[in-house]
């Protein structure tokens, strides 16, 4: 069904952007593409400044203790910091000073969590096979999804997901994740429902 609907879009908003008559909004392309910050990263703390997720602790507080940090993930894309209940977002240009952050404090190396990689997986510029969508599923019933649930999460996302890969000619191919959908949605909701959409998303990253 999935790859069926990627075809469909795909075809939809490539002949869109191929029309010299239609033109992406500017404003909501930034909208979109809001980035995840910067980072610096000290001795025994990261200074994050223009982060754009406001439920994050990191919006408010541009100073993360290295004794707050619960774990650091650098194995794909962008890195992620765990904290309290949070995940801040790092730049992947920062994956080894992180690295070596983490050791010189004692801090807990974490695997990747592909969760959202693989429920967004129908909205990257690419088919698969079925076997390949088979076993992404498996995976997230694996993590305590329902086939309900994983529906219900992409309908609720897709319009979006595809608005933020294709009519922004971002056009990935490899990998959407947490990141990609928080920016997503950031530009659709309302303060409040981003409020409460970011909660449900880092609960769905964290799901093992």
């Amino acid at each position: 069904m999935w790859k069926s609907l990627k075809k469909i879009f795909n075809f939809k908003y490539k002949k869109t952007l191929s029309d010299s008559s239609s033109s992406l909004n500017l404003f909501n392309a930034k909208n979109l593409l809001c980035g995840i910050g910067k980072s610096e990263i000290r001795e025994s703390e990261i200074v994050i400044t223009g982060y754009p997720f406001e439920p994050s602790i990191a919006y408010s507080k541009t100073l993360i203790s290295a004794s707050d940090i619960e774990g650091v993930s650098v194995d794909f894309g962008v890195c992620k910091v765990y904290i309290e209940s949070d995940i801040i977002f790092v730049s992947s240009e920062h994956k080894e000073r992180l690295k070596q952050f983490a050791e010189s404090n004692n801090i807990r190396l974490m695997s990747q969590s592909w969760n959202w990689d693989w429920i967004l997986e129908p909205y990257l510029d690419t088919e698969f096979t079925k076997e390949n969508e088979e076993r992404c599923l498996a995976r997230l019933i694996e993590n305590g999804f329902s086939l309900t649930e994983i529906d219900d999460i992409r309908n609720e996302v897709k319009d979006q997901m595809y608005t933020y890969n294709f009519e922004t000619m971002l056009w990935d191919w490899c990998s959407l994740g947490l990141s990609d959908v928080l920016s997503a949605m950031r530009a659709k909701y309302s303060q409040d429902e981003f409020k409460e959409f970011y909660k449900r998303a880092l609960e769905i990253e964290k799901r093992t």
